[in-house]
């Protein structure tokens, strides 16, 4: 593909999203930015929210796992990612059952409006600093991901340095999402989880053909490939084993959807709770099948390279991006680059908008302001966090490399176990803490997480955390608490 195709392609589809923004931000107030005004239909939600979760990282990450690159993974190979989106179902369930009927219940616009009402002040703070320190890095990365393969694709060809073609980028996601906020998003991240899934069943089929193979023979292809093992039973100590993983994905899912504003976020837009629930439940059903075809597709891309004599890049991220623009013709190649634009920017405009909603309720108190100054107040927040997105992800390409995404990666993960600890303490105790000092518990709690984590080899007979890092992260959190609470001499709040 040229880059002058690339260039068409990804003016049409932004000049789609800038379109369907000025339709649905039409009268938009503060309301509509923050909450859609609550009147999202939920199969809308439940869509838009598969863009959401997943972003370009995982668009060519997942694949790759499976041939055995993969963080703290590096030479398993096998769809034991899988045994993490079966966990997912857990999560999501307590999700549905708990998390969402209590946030409903207090009519929060931010979901961390619940932590000032059940501990304090500082709690509260603390638990929004931590989403706005995880998302921003975290969105940053996706977004610099993204911005490295169009910066390939495109911008080197016209001779645009990548500092300026992340402003462009970026400028063209705040033009979609600065008046209409979450209203908008939910219609974008709608479609563009429609160009996403299009773009792996349209691989998967076009790789089939070329490798002569109708549905029966590309199951048995992956069936019978030295990459299709899903269960992993027999070694603890292995970081794929079934246990680690499935009970890792449902802490994953509770922290990283139900106490993460920017997936809560359009779930709070639903008409009413019995709307939301149903929401979570399609939204379980469709990430879990799109999860499993990343995996297809990534068996399909080894077995398609293995039979073609194609080396496998060192860095398998580099795989469905080298077969999908130089080996399978240009309809896959649209549809890739549709594909990973569509995943990155459906992560990165939802990401940026709940940013700017976290910070104008959590720490600019909106709320209690006249609708006028409400509007001045998250106009610049939202420029902000656009021109801190700019910074940090030419931070990224000023110092990077394997270890910093890596370091970076492992920074997100630590900051939701301290917000893990925080519900769970809140949800599961009745005792109150000494709020003041909660900052410090939830700052120490990462720090104690990563020196067990260093030393968990010699400590635990070989033993090596994983995912379950965070499971560690948020129990320390919870002693922390537990040491900082008194026995209750009234009645908690009722959420």
């Amino acid at each position: 593909m040229n880059s002058t195709t690339a260039l068409i392609i990804l003016i049409a589809y932004f000049a789609m999203l800038i379109g369907v923004s000025y339709y649905t931000s039409r009268g938009a107030d503060t309301n509509t930015f923050f909450t859609a005004n609550r009147q999202s239909p939920w199969y809308l939600v439940a869509f838009a929210m598969i863009g959401t979760s997943l972003s370009g990282v995982t668009f060519i990450s997942v694949p790759g796992a499976v041939g055995g690159v993969f963080k703290g993974f590096e030479g398993y190979k096998g769809f034991f990612y899988f045994q993490v989106v079966l966990g997912y179902i857990i999560g999501y369930y307590v999700i549905a059952t708990v998390l969402m009927p209590m946030y409903y219940r207090m009519n929060l616009i931010s979901i961390y409006g619940y932590l000032e009402k059940r501990f304090g002040f500082w709690s509260y703070k603390t638990g929004a600093g931590f989403f706005l320190l995880a998302r921003t890095v975290g969105s940053a990365l996706r977004l610099y991901v993204a911005a490295g393969v169009l910066q390939l694709a495109i911008f080197n060809d016209l001779g645009i340095p990548f500092e300026a073609s992340v402003a462009i980028t970026i400028l063209l996601i705040w033009l979609y999402t600065f008046k209409g906020g979450v209203k908008t998003i939910i219609i974008t991240d709608t479609l563009q989880t429609t160009f996403l899934v299009t773009a792996v069943a349209l691989t998967i089929v076009l790789i089939a053909r070329q490798l002569n193979l109708n549905t029966s023979e590309v199951t048995a292809a992956i069936k019978s490939s030295p990459y299709s093992q899903v269960f992993f039973f027999d070694n603890f100590n292995d970081p794929r084993n079934f246990w680690k993983q499935f009970i890792s994905g449902a802490f994953i899912a509770i922290v990283m959807t139900g106490l993460d504003q920017d997936l809560m976020q359009k779930n709070l837009t639903c008409k009413n709770i019995g709307e939301a629930q149903k929401n979570m439940f399609w939204f379980t059903i469709t990430l879990t099948i799109v999860n499993f075809m990343f995996l297809c597709l990534g068996a399909l891309l080894y077995i398609y390279a293995n039979t073609k004599g194609i080396d496998v890049p060192a860095k398998t991220d580099n795989l469905y991006p080298m077969l999908a623009l130089n080996h399978f013709g240009p309809v896959v190649g649209i549809t890739f680059l549709l594909g990973i634009t569509a995943a990155t920017y459906a992560s990165s405009d939802s990401a940026l908008t709940a940013l700017t909603t976290s910070f104008c309720i959590d720490f600019m108190e909106v709320e209690r302001r006249p609708e006028a100054e409400r509007s001045r107040i998250k106009h610049w927040v939202h420029i902000g966090f656009s021109v801190l997105f700019w910074v940090v992800i030419v931070i990224f390409n000023q110092f990077n490399n394997g270890d910093l995404i890596t370091a970076v990666f492992d920074l997100a993960g630590y900051t939701y176990g301290p917000l893990l600890g925080l519900y769970a303490f809140g949800l599961f105790n009745k005792r109150p803490v000494r709020d003041g000092w909660v900052p410090l518990v939830c700052i120490l709690s990462p720090f104690l997480t990563y020196y067990v984590n260093a030393h968990s080899k010699e400590w635990f007979n070989g033993y090596t955390f994983s995912f379950e890092r965070l499971l560690l992260n948020g129990l320390f959190t919870y002693l922390g608490l537990w040491l900082l609470s008194r026995k209750s001499t009234s009645q908690p709040v009722t959420v």
